[in-house]
């Protein structure tokens, strides 16, 4: 385990692999906030793999072998990857800022490099398959880690302003997020970017921050530039830092980290076309040390036409999984938007049956438009006729749905919160007219419903209204683009839903 410099807690890094033994990688996934338990049941069922949740909420980690990795970038339910350098579970900052911030840049030339930059080095092969572009190599350039920590480096390659955007996204929210409660800049060396907020709270809700490239840029040893010329690996350092007890910013520590990551590996710093991206995440004490695994968030899979507040198709997993769907549902989104939920059920849950419907004409065509899309991927992926995806999108009022009353297994929905769309006078009446009415749908005695919504109060006011049809089961408190929110699974009881009636 390497040292920590002065004044820092024990940290915890796997060593480098003993020869012959099997390459493991220890994960770092950004997941929707709220929903780390989910995700974490997600890797135990498909990878086999114990999570262990971080008190920075919005994050998990596990530990696979390394030829797990295109499982791991299969998961539903995480946004972004990255691969564990080392972390410090109490990291202790000198108060004195030039202290503190000399600390992280001794902490760099003492960190276990090599396995880790094996691991994303093997990612990037796996990349240079699925998208048959040229991925580097660092032949070269790994022999002046060598001579430092005995490692391997490797580059990607960041495609471009694309992924600035998704920094400043919430893992937990819609795009494109309003407000963000971490600390988050990137710096190298002398180069600062961005303006920095203090954040006091145990908020980790800008999540998104952890998206790094893989892509075509040859490096050295790579190509052939010339007769014995190396070409010099670019790279950033990311900082994310949250709490108020740091004598330092996220600009000042990125830089400083930034600088000493550039005299150890002999990189050349550049903040926008990087081949590495290196993380540096603080929360309070616990210091964070990886290399992003992921290019862009991992929830941008399904959506390709993009309305005032479409659901990240992460948030709309974790949902889903919430009312637990069984073979033959038929799973109802009566307001769908942009359809990223019943979207991703269909995809997730095929053996049920998804309906999407929305009462704006607009969204509708944007959800089938969505649908289109993932047909001709997964024509394109198959490399032959897609045989279609359970799932049908129609137009409607959701006070007036078009379907058998009990016929419903389970609801899915985002509700308007009152911001973007709509606003909260009108949630006072349509609030309970919906519950009714998917009460009305929802098959009694089994049927349930996941609902989220960030106008809790007239959420509140609505279901004690129509307590004689629901029961609150489980409420998850998730940031949905800056806004506190929350996520409602209703069971229905056996008592029939009246037809018509005032609800106040």
């Amino acid at each position: 385990m390497a040292e920590a410099a002065d004044g820092a807690g024990a940290g915890t890094a796997a060593g480098p692999a003993e020869e012959g033994a099997e390459l493991a990688a220890v994960i770092g996934a950004t997941v929707p906030t709220g929903f780390e338990q989910t995700a974490a049941e997600e890797v135990q069922e498909k990878l086999g793999s114990a999570s262990r949740i971080s008190r920075d909420r919005g994050k998990i980690y596990f530990e696979v072998p390394a030829r797990s990795l295109p499982q791991v970038h299969r998961l539903r339910s995480v946004d972004n990857l990255f691969v564990v350098v080392q972390e410090f579970k109490d990291y202790q900052f000198k108060e004195n800022k030039e202290d503190a911030l000399k600390d992280l840049e001794d902490l760099v030339k003492n960190l276990p490099w090599t396995d880790p930059l094996k691991v994303w080095e093997l990612n990037n092969s796996l990349k240079k398959k699925k998208i048959k572009r040229k991925k580097p190599s660092l032949q070269s350039t790994a022999s002046k880690e060598k001579l430092n920590d005995d490692g391997e480096e490797e580059g990607t390659d960041q495609t471009d302003a694309s992924k600035q955007e998704d920094c400043a996204q919430n893992a937990a929210g819609v795009e494109p997020a309003s407000s963000q409660d971490t600390e988050k800049t990137q710096g190298v060396a002398s180069q600062n970017a961005g303006e920095e907020e203090e954040e006091d709270n145990e908020q980790s809700d800008a999540k998104d921050e952890l998206q790094a490239g893989s892509g075509g840029e040859p490096m050295a040893g790579d190509g052939k530039p010339g007769e014995g010329e190396v070409k010099v690996v670019r790279f950033r350092v990311t900082c994310s830092r949250a709490g108020d007890k740091h004598s330092f910013t996220s600009n000042e520590a990125a830089r400083d980290f930034g600088g000493a990551v550039q005299e150890h590996f002999q990189w050349k710093a550049d903040m926008t076309n990087f081949d590495v991206e290196v993380l540096l995440n603080i929360h309070n004490n616990e210091v964070v040390v990886g290399i992003a695994l992921t290019e862009e968030s991992l929830h941008r899979r399904n959506i390709t036409h993009f309305g005032p507040t479409t659901l990240r198709s992460t948030l709309a997993y974790g949902m889903l999984r919430l009312c637990d769907p069984q073979p033959t549902d038929i799973i109802v989104d009566p307001m769908c938007g942009t359809g990223a939920i019943p979207i991703e059920g269909a995809t997730e849950w095929p053996s049920c049956y998804h309906i999407a419907g929305d009462n704006n004409p607009q969204a509708v065509k944007r959800a089938a438009n969505n649908i289109c899309s993932l047909l001709k991927k997964k024509e394109n992926k198959e490399s032959s006729t897609s045989l279609g995806i359970p799932l049908d999108i129609i137009q409607w009022d959701i006070c007036n749905l078009p379907l058998r009353t009990g016929s419903v297994d389970v609801i899915v929905t985002d509700m308007p919160f009152g911001k973007r769309i709509g606003s909260k006078k009108k949630n006072w009446d349509l609030y309970p007219a919906c519950l009714m009415e998917m009460g009305r749908i929802c098959t009694p005695g089994t049927g349930r419903a996941v609902l989220l919504t960030q106008d809790k109060k007239c959420f509140a006011k609505a279901l004690s209204r129509m307590g004689h049809i629901w029961r609150k089961g489980q409420t998850v408190w998730v940031n949905v683009g800056g806004l506190h929110a929350a996520v409602y699974l209703l069971k229905r009881t056996w008592e029939r839903a009246e037809e018509k009636r005032s609800f106040w």
